[in-house]
């Protein structure tokens, strides 16, 4: 049998030929990149620890005379409106945790 022996490139077929190289380096990294990106996002969204739902019982005291007129959720909070002996006030609860996050009062100028 005989060999067939390719003959040398010209330097114009090198010169195009690492030019090709070059662009399929260029082209397989970037879908590499891209690959490990997508990758990370999944895993990411995976992964991410939002805090495990804890149950609790948690009892809130109101100030005498205080009425709940209404409640909503904003978010991760726990919104309460109370009305205290004529006065508003909105106050604020982690959604998970139930803690007090903050204490809003309106008042009437005298």
């Amino acid at each position: 049998m005989t060999e067939t022996i390719a003959p040398e490139p010209t330097q114009e077929q090198a010169a195009l030929f690492a030019r090709v190289r070059r662009l399929m380096l260029i082209a397989g990294l970037t879908t590499a990149l891209a690959v490990a990106a997508v990758l990370i996002a999944i895993g990411y969204r995976l992964f991410r620890t939002e805090g495990s739902a804890v149950n609790t019982d948690t009892t809130a005291v109101l100030p005498k005379g205080a009425r709940i007129v209404s409640t909503g959720v904003a978010g991760d909070r726990l919104v309460v409106t109370l009305e205290v002996g004529g006065a508003t006030e909105i106050r604020t609860f982690d959604a998970h945790t139930l803690k007090a996050t903050g204490r809003l009062k309106f008042a009437n100028e005298p």
